[in-house]
């Protein structure tokens, strides 16, 4: 079967690629694990995060933004010791601060899931990407969320990072037109 060319070669790549990637996200806790790992992947490459991510998930007592959100800075120092994890003390904080805003919307909102793809009218934005060197790093929707989500207090979700998680969640499809996934998630 055809794959976007971007996760050949690496079997987690292609795990990750068949099974998840574009797949639409609407559950708040699977929002917020894929917030959390796109903002510990800023300025490092996916795979390196994907290798990582169950450290991630134990570390962050499984991506649980209820308890991330009460971190003391005694678990913090815990977090900078970890070295299972990305030990970028900003990130780690980010993370702390990203639960307690991811709440404050759920409370505006009635979940992440309702703010977050009212973005996109409630539908993955369909692109026709032939090759996956052509996907946007970022749209004016990814531009739109970035300045909500830094207004609201969010670190490290700049809209390079805001793109790469629609396109992880499925808010945006960007599979290659003839990859096997690409009308998998479209329908």
């Amino acid at each position: 079967m055809k794959k976007c060319g971007w996760c050949i070669g690496d079997p987690l790549y292609e795990k990750y690629h068949d099974e998840e990637w574009g797949v639409p996200v609407y559950e708040d806790d699977k929002l917020f694990e894929f917030l959390i790992l796109e903002t510990f992947q800023a300025g490092l490459s996916w795979i390196t995060i994907l290798r990582k991510r169950e450290n991630f998930r134990k570390a962050f007592d499984n991506f649980d933004y209820k308890k991330i959100a009460l971190y003391n800075e005694d678990k913090l120092a815990s977090l900078l010791e970890d070295a299972g994890i990305i030990r970028n003390k900003l990130k780690i904080k980010a993370t702390v601060t990203n639960a307690q805003g991811f709440m404050k919307i759920q409370e505006e909102f009635g979940s992440f899931s309702n703010y977050i793809w009212q973005f996109v009218n409630n539908k993955p934005i369909i692109n026709k990407v032939e090759n996956y060197k052509e996907a946007p790093a970022n749209t004016a929707i990814s531009d739109a969320i970035s300045k909500d989500l830094k207004k609201r207090g969010f670190k490290f979700v700049g809209s390079t990072v805001i793109y790469a998680h629609m396109q992880a969640t499925g808010m945006v499809n960007d599979h290659e037109v003839d990859c096997f996934r690409y009308h998998q998630v479209t329908k």
